[in-house]
C-alpha cells in the first residue's frame, strides 16, 4: 500500500462523515463539501492503486 492509497482512503472517509453530517444537520453546503472530498479521496486512492499495479507489473 502506498501513500496515495492511504491518504485517498482517509480523505474518502472524512468526506463520507462530512456528507452524512450535512444530511443530518440539513446543511447543503457541508453535504456538498463532503461529497467533493469523498470523490477526491476515491480518485486519489484509485491513482494509488494504479501506481501499485504498474509497479507490480514491472
Amino acid at each position: 500500500m502506498n501513500k496515495d492509497q492511504v491518504t485517498g482512503h482517509i480523505e474518502e472517509t472524512k468526506g463520507k462523515i462530512k456528507e452524512a453530517a450535512g444530511v443530518i444537520l440539513d446543511d447543503k453546503e457541508l453535504e456538498l463539501e463532503g461529497n467533493i472530498e469523498k470523490n477526491v479521496g476515491k480518485f486519489k486512492a484509485g491513482f494509488g492503486d494504479l501506481k501499485e499495479d504498474i509497479k507490480d507489473s514491472i
